[in-house]
């Protein structure tokens, strides 16, 4: 085994995130060193296995690398010389030592003297060696906690201290834990304005806020802190007690669904816990969510648990699955407070399980609060019924005020009427027209069999007193409910009650009344003509104050056909009518629908159609159904317009409209439209987290095209985010589209899972998409889009220290300058300068210095000829180093 060997391995691992695929490679590399016999290589080695364990998630591993490292460089410091790394791992470390219940106590100080004998010796400050004897005192319950804080916060900072992110981080968990809550506000601010690169930060600072946010009356921060550092800690083993914190935070803000979520998501981790500290925690965070949920009315839900170590796959009843971690946490808290001599660790975790919500509901996105309730209907004169004892006068009200839509009088005066019965026989017609009431009291409860039984006797009873009117009237209902259930009674029935009030007309409208009832089925059961020729009976004198409805059931009926035209001219009668004989409120209707289809014309929303939805959403009541489809259509029209920045409040109040009302159905493709809203307007968080609630409803066959555009916005959120996911995003895109056989789609993914790659160091894995694109391109027959992945996989093979492969890889991308088109020639030129340019470069790291100047001269050349001046002048740097590098060989 060679050196090189383990360079490469070591090489390949730092191109990863800390995890088990990290720590397998740093593994296999000190196997390497110490069968090849290297001590110091593996001494080294070593050191950094010690991190890839801390950091991926197994601190105990950690502690026996350490160790050995440790007592070899004791041994030989002149030969292991690392000193500063292992300093500043054994900070780590000894935090490490509370978080294992078995190791006593007597260790872990004995360490924090080796440290501070340690750190004075190499005349370091003992600034952090005070925080860890603070961690350690915090840990037990020791009152010195605060004597070891003042110390740490008054010590001078220098190398060995933590982070300028991760030192604060410690000092605000102190102050939130003994309610110095405005003070850790203050501490924080400039840690957050920051821009740190630790790899516990940002995401420790902000979860370590939450508290503070919350008892510092700031919940929208605490929400977004909830949501920037969990989305790094889900990914993260090691940090499972974090993920517990955000547990908590969820259980006392009244978001325990999304608290479900978290657990069943991490609850296999359980098996796998870094330690048995953070498995405490997470368990005891988990129950406290799991009873949130219960007291929410959810108990008898399951959750999903993982198999585990011969235990096979299983849902938990909830009750249960709450009682096993209860009892997981509590016992462990017993087993750490047996070690320390204190109660700490089990009054932490009896806190945690009877921790009160601190606030009914914190939102986590705008689009989650919830609607404000309806505002109280203003007060109508009512008729004092409970002093009427006549039951025709009653009969009559209830009439008046079903006509006039008032539900609350009508139902007041039949529950009169009912009462009054049950002392009066009332007389047949009277026992007629209470039935026919009875049926719409069942209608309006949802219960179609009911009603339609109702009236069935009611128009028997009607038929045998001879009172034709109201048998039709009953009848033209019953016929509209059998319709909407399927069955074809409906239709004739309705037409019965339309050619009995044709012959007979009343004076309350019953004729238009009918007619409406009538093509409103038909344009139901998609027989628009039909109903178009059923409106041509309305008699436009018999009921003037419908006419707003008789347009409006036009308007439906022409669009069906396809006349959009005599459709939206309809709509506008109908809008016209509806406002003048009962106001905006009563236009809301028709107003909705012509701004729908104004919306979809070709020219696009125009203002007509904003002022329009902007009226509707005025005038009806908040919590409504007609609201949220109100804005969702603003919120879609103005997205249409280019307008994301305005949009995205309308569809986030849609959302939160339509999830209130239990439509989660309407609100699930409006996620994909707001995560494409908050995207182009540079919100990539939010647009992540949107995208992410919204897949796993689009899942499946049923909705193909939504859901690839919503892992579209995912990825490239992710991308702006940083996020390493985003290349596997993209990758999975680029399959699906290889499926498909979209081979410009399949080389389009795969560079850009390239670029993420290559922007987060990850070169080796870069240069594999790179190339996988190019032959993409070629399949799609893009020769630009050849070139530029083959110049940019041999790039990235360059920077992962791939010489070898990287100086053929660039004469590919050269070579394939030649199947650039000829009739563009300005484009050839600028691919060939780009590859000139970078073959330049890559030949002078490998030493070929002639080659590379004559393609740097010929890069100056072909920029020069565009009078491109910047790249230009970038070549003509590059051209000048490498000749005074020839010259002083």
């Amino acid at each position: 085994m060679s050196f090189e060997d383990v360079a490469a391995l070591m090489a390949q691992a730092d191109e990863l995130p800390y995890g088990e695929a990290r720590t397998v490679l740093v593994e296999d590399a000190l196997r390497r060193a110490e069968a090849a016999g290297d001590e110091v290589l593996a001494f080294r080695v070593r050191a950094r296995l010690t991190d890839a364990y801390q950091y991926g998630g197994e601190p105990a591993k950690a502690l026996a690398t350490f160790s050995r490292t440790l007592a070899e460089h004791d041994r030989d410091p002149g030969r292991f010389d690392e000193p500063r790394v292992l300093l500043w791992q054994m900070k780590a470390v000894v935090s490490s030592l509370t978080l294992f219940p078995e190791i006593p106590l007597d260790r872990t100080y004995a360490l924090l003297d080796d440290m501070e004998r340690r750190y004075l010796a190499g005349g370091h400050s003992l600034q952090a060696v005070y925080r860890r004897r603070h961690v350690v005192a915090q840990h037990v319950g020791d009152g010195a906690a605060d004597d070891w804080y003042l110390k740490w916060r008054a010590a001078q900072r220098d190398e060995l201290s933590d982070c300028e992110g991760c030192d604060p981080t410690g000092m605000i968990r102190h102050l939130a834990r003994v309610g110095r809550h405005e003070e850790a506000f203050e501490i924080a601010a400039p840690v957050l304005t920051s821009q740190l690169s630790c790899n516990e930060q940002p995401q420790s600072v902000l979860t370590a806020m939450l508290p503070v946010y919350l008892r510092t009356g700031r919940p929208e921060q605490a929400a977004d802190a909830h949501r920037r550092a969990y989305r790094v800690h889900r990914s993260r083993l090691a940090d499972l007690g974090d993920i517990a914190e955000h547990l908590e935070f969820c259980a006392i803000t009244g978001n325990e669904a999304r608290g479900l979520e978290i657990v069943q998501r991490h609850l296999g981790w359980l098996d796998r816990a870094p330690s048995p500290h953070s498995e405490m925690e997470f368990a005891a965070a988990s129950a406290l969510v799991l009873d949130r949920v219960a007291a929410a009315g959810h108990g008898g839900a399951t959750v999903r648990r993982p198999a585990s170590d011969g235990r096979p796959a299983a849902d938990v009843p909830l009750p249960e699955l709450r009682a096993e971690l209860a009892e997981r946490a509590t016992r462990l808290a017993a087993r750490f407070d047996e070690r320390n001599g204190t109660s700490r660790q089990g009054d932490k975790v009896r806190a945690t399980l009877a921790a009160e919500p601190v606030a009914d509901f914190v939102p986590l996105a705008a689009h989650h609060r919830r609607p404000a309730p309806a505002p109280a209907p203003v007060p109508v004169p009512q008729e004092d019924v409970t002093s009427v004892d006549d039951l025709d006068a009653l009969l009559d009200i209830a009439d008046r005020r079903r006509t006039q839509r008032d539900v609350d009088a009508t139902l007041a005066a039949w529950k009169r009427f009912d009462v009054l019965a049950e002392s009066v026989e009332p007389g047949p017609l009277q026992k007629a027209r209470r039935l026919d009431g009875r049926g719409v009291e069942r209608a309006l409860d949802g219960d179609e069999k009911g009603a339609v039984e109702c009236w069935e006797e009611a128009s028997r009873l009607f038929g045998e007193l001879g009172d034709d009117t109201r048998r039709h009237r009953v009848l033209g209902r019953m016929g509209a409910m059998h319709a909407q259930v399927g069955d074809p009674r409906g239709l004739e029935e309705m037409n019965a009650a339309v050619e009995h009030f044709a012959s007979h007309p009343t004076e309350d409208g019953d004729a238009t009344g009918s007619l409406l009832r009538l093509a409103g089925a038909h344009v139901d059961q998609d027989r628009p003509a039909d109903a178009l020729a059923v409106l041509d009976r309305v008699d436009p004198d018999d009921a003037p104050d419908r006419a707003g409805e008789v347009w409006f059931v036009r308007g439906q009926s022409l669009l069906m056909t396809g006349e959009t035209d005599d459709g939206v001219a309809a709509l506008r009668r109908s809008v016209e009518a509806a406002r003048a004989s009962g106001g905006v409120a009563e236009a809301a209707t028709p107003m909705l629908l012509l701004a729908r289809v104004l919306a979809r014309q070709e020219d696009g929303p125009g203002e007509e159609t904003l002022a329009m939805l902007g009226e509707v959403i005025a005038a009806v009541p908040a919590g409504s159904p007609m609201r949220a489809a109100a804005h969702s259509e603003r919120g879609l029209a103005l997205l249409a317009a280019d307008r994301p920045a305005d949009a995205v409040a309308d569809l986030a109040e849609a959302i939160a409209g339509w999830t209130a009302e239990g439509l989660h159905e309407q609100a699930v493709h409006l996620r994909v439209d707001l995560a494409a809203g908050y995207l182009s307007t540079g919100r990539f968080l939010e647009a992540a987290e949107v995208a992410e609630e919204a897949l796993p409803a689009l899942a499946g066959p049923d909705h193909p095209d939504a859901e690839r555009r919503c892992r579209l916005i995912l990825a490239h959120a992710q991308k702006e985010l940083g996020e390493e996911d985003a290349a596997a995003t993209f990758a999975a895109l680029a399959e699906d589209a290889a499926q498909d056989g979209e081979h410009g789609a399949v080389a389009h993914f795969l560079d850009e899972a390239g670029e993420v790659l290559t922007g987060l160091d990850r070169d080796a894995q870069a240069a594999e998409r790179f190339a996988a694109a190019a032959e993409a391109f070629e399949k799609a027959g893009d020769p630009y889009g050849v070139v530029r992945a083959r110049r940019r996989a041999a790039m990235c093979l360059l920077w992962c220290g791939e010489h070898d492969e990287a100086v053929p890889a660039m004469e590919a991308a050269r070579a394939a300058l030649a199947s650039l088109p000829p009739d563009n020639e300005p484009a050839r030129i600028w691919e060939t300068a780009l590859v000139s340019y970078d073959q330049a470069r890559l030949l002078a790291q490998v030493g070929r210095l002639p080659e590379a100047a004559s393609h740097a001269s010929a890069a100056v050349d072909g920029f020069s000829t565009l009078d491109e001046t910047g790249p230009a002048e970038e070549a003509a740097r590059l051209r000048d180093d490498i000749t005074s590098a020839l010259q002083e060989d």
